[in-house]
């Protein structure tokens, strides 16, 4: 069944609609310039995904675990396991982080996951080099505000060009927390209770304040990373090949496609309507100027202002 436009969706479509150029018309962009624009954004994306990966590594091992600090979730857990095993801690996140990526294969793309996998790799590989360093600052105290803020920020920017999970902010508390922030609040509160005991078992209860110090500081670094990401992104497409843009959308993003205006039939002029998300930009511009280089795509928030500027991290 098609997706049912709303009143609101329309009348925003109408105030933000794009006229396509006339058939035959001189295009302002030629699709050569586009798939140079989609390759330098793309490598864009690769490079932060890896300076976030880096510095997340450079919070952890040069600032949080030489002072057995440790923040909550999956990342507190390796360090954990770090600690009793004597084994390194990048083993430990690219173990404890993989069984998340499968479980979420189905709900992103190829390009997405390898973004994902790109993201943990650098993240291991970075905090197994780091490991032989010293810490930069002697005092637990500074070392739990520089770390946190470092982990948080690297977390935040590597989710927000990769694109690695459902939604952005779920990444960012997959990581921190091991699991998506509402479906599992109780979970994940428990699990970051237990973590923190045990560490303060381990290294002492001091250590174990200054953990919850670390940990909060990340948490507001995921949340200052991804400010003004909404869940969703409502997009308009004009073209006049929308069959064929409606196919590989429903085939690429298992994205439900509605026609807004026109027929919706290749040589007429058209408009569909679909629900993305924000990390689905990309490869949705990419989708449809593979298809159709004339066409013409708006697209705006699916949240309300306040709802953006109160983003549930």
């Amino acid at each position: 069944m098609l997706l049912k436009l709303s009143q609101k969706a329309v009348a925003t479509y109408e105030m933000n609609k794009v006229v396509s150029p006339a058939k035959g018309g001189k295009t302002l962009q030629t699709k050569t310039t586009q798939h140079k624009q989609l390759r330098k954004n793309s490598v864009f994306r690769v490079l932060t995904v890896i300076a976030g990966a880096l510095l997340a590594a450079v919070g952890l091992e040069l600032f949080l675990i030489p002072h057995g600090l440790v923040v909550g979730g999956i990342t507190g857990l390796s360090a954990l396991f770090a600690h009793t095993t004597e084994m390194r801690l990048g083993l430990f996140l690219f173990l404890f982080n993989l069984p998340f990526i499968f479980m979420s294969r189905k709900q992103v793309n190829l390009r997405f996951a390898l973004y994902t996998v790109l993201g943990l790799a650098c993240l291991t590989i970075a905090s197994l080099a780091l490991h032989r360093f010293p810490a930069v600052i002697s005092d637990p105290l500074p070392a739990a505000m520089a770390g946190g803020i470092c982990l948080g920020l690297g977390i935040g920017i590597s989710v927000r060009f990769g694109g690695v999970n459902k939604h952005a902010s779920d990444q960012g508390y997959s990581l921190l927390s091991g699991g998506p922030p509402k479906s599992t609040e109780v979970v994940i509160m428990i699990l970051n209770c237990a973590i923190l005991l045990i560490a303060g078992t381990l290294f002492g209860w001091e250590q174990a304040m200054y953990s919850i110090i670390a940990y909060l500081l990340a948490f507001e670094g995921v949340r200052f990373s991804l400010r003004g990401l909404s869940d969703s992104r409502a997009a308009w497409i004009t073209s006049n090949s929308c069959m064929d843009i409606q196919e590989a959308l429903e085939n690429s993003l298992n994205r439900e496609v509605g026609l807004a205006e026109g027929s919706g039939q290749n040589g007429e002029l058209s408009t569909l309507f679909c629900l993305i998300n924000k990390m689905e930009e990309h490869q949705l511009r990419t989708i449809v100027l593979n298809c159709d280089p004339d066409s013409q795509i708006v697209l705006k928030s699916a949240a309300s202002d306040q709802r953006l500027s109160n983003l549930p991290l």
